[in-house]
């Protein structure tokens, strides 16, 4: 019943590449914003869960939270 209903309906296969284009895009974004992070910022997020006290080098312009 579904593929009868999706047949009939008129242009549906445009939404199937709109979707795989989108996800593309969100990956291909990810992957470069993995990329392109700095290395202090990474080696300060990755022990800031081991740490007891709160991080003292961070780049310039981040702003800790608190």
């Amino acid at each position: 019943m579904i593929k009868n209903v999706l047949t009939d309906i008129g242009g549906v296969a445009v939404y199937g590449v709109i979707s795989i284009c989108l996800f593309f895009l969100v990956f291909i974004s990810a992957l470069l914003w993995a990329f392109l992070l700095k290395k202090p910022f990474l080696k300060t997020m990755s022990s800031l869960p081991l740490s007891d006290e709160p991080p003292t080098s961070v780049e310039s312009g981040d702003k800790i939270h608190e």
